[in-house]
């Protein structure tokens, strides 16, 4: 993962806006879960998340999890053994890609160099040409082994 500075209050102000323009209270134990996936630093399964806090209860993690994605606030990524991974999103976090591991399913997080980020723009842009399609962004998924797999 990158050296990204994460101001945890920017982050929750962030969130508790998303969370007020779509009705919804900025409860203690969402932000509880929003301080969990900031320290984290990856994308987390919620046993990750549930193994970090014992105290939370799975029932409540999953419901706040959904809420925290429908405002935006978190995005939900399914790598290669299909168990839902969860970070926050990349509008609270920057931009950045995934390194996805294909023997343990691992998801970690990476950041491209903005001269790099700006040439793989233009790359993308080239490819899709003109096929009417209008990007709003991108996301680069590495397969492959991690580490400990390799």
């Amino acid at each position: 993962m990158s050296d990204r500075q994460i101001d945890l209050g920017d982050i929750h102000a962030a969130t508790a806006a998303r969370m007020t323009a779509a009705e919804h209270v900025y409860t203690s134990g969402r932000r509880e879960l929003v301080e969990l996936l900031a320290g984290i630093g990856r994308p987390a399964t919620i046993p990750d998340l549930l193994e970090t806090r014992p105290k939370l209860t799975q029932s409540s993690v999953y419901r706040n999890l959904a809420i925290l994605e429908e405002v935006g606030a978190v995005q939900k990524i399914v790598s290669s053994d299909d168990r839902a991974r969860y970070e926050l999103s990349e509008e609270l976090m920057g931009h950045h890609h995934h390194l996805i591991c294909l023997s343990c399913g691992l998801v970690d997080d990476f950041v491209v160099p903005a001269r790099s980020e700006r040439s793989l723009e233009t790359i993308l842009e080239r490819a899709i040409g003109d096929t009417g399609f209008r990007p709003s962004g991108h996301r680069l998924d590495v397969v492959g082994l991690c580490a400990r797999c390799a």
